[in-house]
């Protein structure tokens, strides 16, 4: 009986793997957008950005402010890693409140759009 159960267990257990690494990270779609850098914490609070907010993005952004890139439709994508503890401002700093064209995954998971960037440059 106890054979039995173990067995049952250990089957279930061998099923359960491939599912949860699925549910881990969904696959997601390459594409290559193009959109502003922005201090996630000033545009949701009070829509400030562009040129004149430079400053106080890079300053928010220094000090683990979440930046972000809003595209001409109002979607914002968060930059994300595969890899755990990788946070992205450090690659996007340099690029905030201007506009930016990334390539890479995009994943859409309980509403909220992500990328994981391959590459990233100024864009005119």
């Amino acid at each position: 009986m106890l054979k039995r159960i173990l067995t049952s267990a250990a089957a279930l257990v061998l099923f359960a793997l491939p599912l949860s690494a699925q549910a881990a990270q969904p696959a997601g779609d390459k594409v290559t957008l193009t959109g502003q850098v922005i201090d996630v914490n000033c545009f949701t609070t009070h829509q400030t950005q562009g040129a004149q907010h430079k400053g106080c993005a890079v300053g928010c952004a220094n000090k683990g402010v979440a930046l972000a890139i809003l595209t001409t439709d109002g979607t914002i994508y968060m930059p994300v890693s595969s890899k755990p503890a990788d946070p992205q401002n450090s690659r996007m700093v340099q690029f905030a409140e201007g506009k930016v064209k990334v390539t890479g995954t995009h994943r859409m998971v309980s509403g909220l759009h992500t990328i994981e960037i391959e590459t990233i440059e100024a864009a005119t």
